[in-house]
Formats: C-alpha cells, sequence, structure tokens
C-alpha cells in the first residue's frame, strides 16, 4: 500500500513497532493478535518473528535510508548555492537565466557529477530556486510598435461578428 505522495516513511517508529511485536509475542500472544493490535498484516508478524529468531534482536533495527545516496553531498549543496547565486554570466552564459540544462552543466564542470537535466529542478525546488525558461523574444523587437499594432492595427482588421436576429420569447420552443 505504502505512503501518500510526497510522506516520508518515519523509520524510527516502525522499528519501535517490530520491536513491540515481538514483545507481544514473546508475552504469548498469536501472530494474528499482534497483528491486530498493531494494525498490520498477519504476515508481516510472521517475517518479523522469523528475522527476530534467525538474526535476534539486531535484525529488526532499521537498515538505514532507502534508495539511493545522493551524489551531491550538503557541501556541494551549500557551493552549489554560492555558485548559482553568482549569476550564469560568471559561467559565460549571456542572459541571466538560470535554466535546467544550465545548472546540469555547472554542476558536471564544478563537482563532476552528471544528472538528467530533469532532474535538476528537484535539486533546485530542494534549494529554494526555482528553474526558469528564457523567453523566446527576439532582440530586435520594438515594443512601441507591437502596441501600436495591437491597439489600432487589430481592431481594425479583425472580423467582427454579423447581427444576430433578435431571440424567441422562448429560445426551447420550435415553431
Amino acid at each position: 500500500m505504502g505512503n501518500a505522495a510526497g510522506v516520508r516513511r518515519d523509520f524510527d517508529a516502525l522499528e519501535k513497532r517490530r520491536f513491540q511485536a515481538v514483545r507481544l509475542w514473546e508475552q504469548g500472544l498469536n501472530q494474528s493478535e499482534v497483528a491486530r493490535r498493531l494494525g498490520v498484516a498477519r504476515q508481516t508478524v510472521a517475517r518479523w518473528v522469523q528475522s527476530y529468531r534467525a538474526g535476534g534482536k539486531d535484525s529488526l533495527r532499521r537498515s538505514g535510508r532507502a534508495g539511493r545516496k545522493p551524489l551531491l553531498t550538503g557541501t556541494d549543496r551549500l557551493r552549489l548555492t554560492e555558485l548559482l547565486l553568482q549569476g550564469p554570466e560568471s559561467l559565460g552564459y549571456r542572459t541571466p537565466l538560470w535554466t535546467c540544462p544550465r545548472v546540469g552543466h555547472l554542476m558536471q564542470q564544478e563537482f563532476g557529477v552528471e544528472y538528467h537535466e530533469g532532474h535538476v529542478w528537484r535539486i533546485l525546488v530542494s534549494l529554494g530556486w526555482s528553474p526558469q525558461r528564457p523567453v523566446g523574444r527576439a532582440r530586435e523587437r520594438n515594443e512601441a510598435a507591437i502596441r501600436t499594432w495591437k491597439r489600432r492595427t487589430w481592431p481594425a482588421i479583425k472580423k467582427k461578428p454579423e447581427r444576430k436576429a433578435a431571440r424567441l420569447s422562448s429560445s426551447t420552443k420550435v415553431d
């Protein structure tokens, strides 16, 4: 069943529950009763008891973090924040936007760590940053001419709906 999205597992609470299950089992309760009291499946209690019999209390202890260890250490993440604050111009980019590919390039260059650019945004968000996308606009744009065109030229050439006949008193009646 697992946890809801975004909810982290409490490894300490899970370990306490395993030890509590073994204590209850040692007091003479059967596995079904232990499972009912702790709100877990009977098969789970059976697995814990089997592990306890084979390896003792050490086999019930938490095994540590789940998943792969991060490639960037805590100090690397602090250094990355410092480098991001310097701006992308310091890396040779012409625009002041940190896009995911740029941040990925920075991490590969500075730390020798290569992340897929689709995952870089997660690192940015965890650091309190937001990935940005450059706006695709030509540098030669004439903003005043664009405003004039939108206000004067476009309304003049835009098609207007034709006038409709007067509505009937009941639009649901068929004549």
